[in-house]
């Protein structure tokens, strides 16, 4: 008889879930993916239901990895909500199963892995895409994947300044309270991008912010938001003149908006540059759209379960 699932917090998630050693086997997944070895890796394509009523989608992220015996999925609602409504916009839960008998190991919360593994996977195509001597940071958002990836980005990377700009200057100037270290708030997406050689796109807008005649030529974008078909965050102008790179082609030419609506090329997806069958083009403007698979979701859920079972 299985027995009843173990619950794993937010709280617990954050404290278990290290960098250290999450990066590591993030980009041995992301590797593997790209691949394309269909009994080593099981992963569909997203699943969206539709919340029309609500104004928002429920997705569903299985994935099954088979040399680590990894079966997990992803259950994540977001919407879009209104700028004054106290309502998340993203809930998340990410189950973990025996695979052999079919029961659920394990519940622990998703947006704390979402965040974690998503700022990972932002730096893994940093570390690969990023301009020698990057020296300025542009942070463009100011919620909780904002916290997340300024907090591995200057873990991993010396960056001499870091901006950050939100759509509501207040939470920007929050945003850089909450964090350690000096952030300087900017009131446009024009002033604090220029000059930026490492830009992160972390909002939820619909619509393009970004315009690739801001862009210093040679810099890395890492666009994390817009994730569904009709959804942008980058211009037309940057997505045809950098080199785009992806997590998954079949995810990217599917559910991103600003892939799907530019018409831009997808040069390579990261794995493949980390298997060393596509280049990593430093000296170009480069931008990795990223979506986020189930994957990198079982993967974590791995890690976390594991180092929970170490500790008890």
């Amino acid at each position: 008889m299985s027995q009843l699932p173990v619950l794993i917090s937010r709280e617990e998630v954050m404290r278990l879930l290290q960098n250290k050693d999450l990066i590591p086997r993030l980009e041995s997944a992301l590797g593997m993916f790209s691949k394309r070895n269909s009994t080593e890796v099981i992963q569909p394509i997203r699943t969206t239901v539709p919340l029309q009523k609500y104004n928002g989608f429920l997705g569903l992220m299985p994935a099954y990895i088979a040399h680590e015996d990894v079966l997990a999925i992803k259950v994540v609602s977001f919407y879009q909500r209104d700028q004054d409504s106290v309502l998340p916009a993203h809930q998340a839960s990410v189950l973990l199963f025996d695979p052999e008998v079919g029961n659920v190991k394990a519940v622990m919360d998703g947006i704390a892995i979402t965040e974690k593994r998503t700022a990972a996977v932002s730096a893994i195509s940093t570390k690969l895409l990023m301009p020698p001597k990057a020296e300025v940071l542009c942070i463009l958002g100011s919620g909780h994947q904002a916290i997340s990836h300024y907090e591995i980005f200057t873990q991993m990377f010396f960056f001499k300044e870091i901006r950050v700009w939100s759509r509501r200057r207040e939470r920007a100037e929050q945003f850089a309270s909450a964090v350690q270290g000096p952030v300087t708030v900017f009131s446009s997406v024009k002033e604090a991008v220029e000059g930026s050689d490492v830009i992160i796109t972390v909002t939820m807008a619909t619509e393009p912010v970004l315009q690739g005649e801001w862009v210093k030529p040679g810099a890395h974008v890492a666009a994390v938001g817009a994730c569904r078909p009709d959804w942008r965050e980058l211009d037309d102008a940057l997505m045809r003149e950098a080199v785009v790179y992806v997590d998954s082609r079949e995810g990217a030419l599917s559910e991103s908006g600003d892939i799907i609506l530019s018409g831009a090329s997808i040069f390579a997806e990261l794995g493949e540059v980390i298997n060393g069958t596509k280049p990593a083009q430093c000296e170009k403007t480069t931008v990795f759209k990223s979506l986020g698979m189930g994957i990198q979701d079982a993967v974590s859920a791995k890690l976390v379960f594991d180092q929970w079972k170490s500790q008890q």
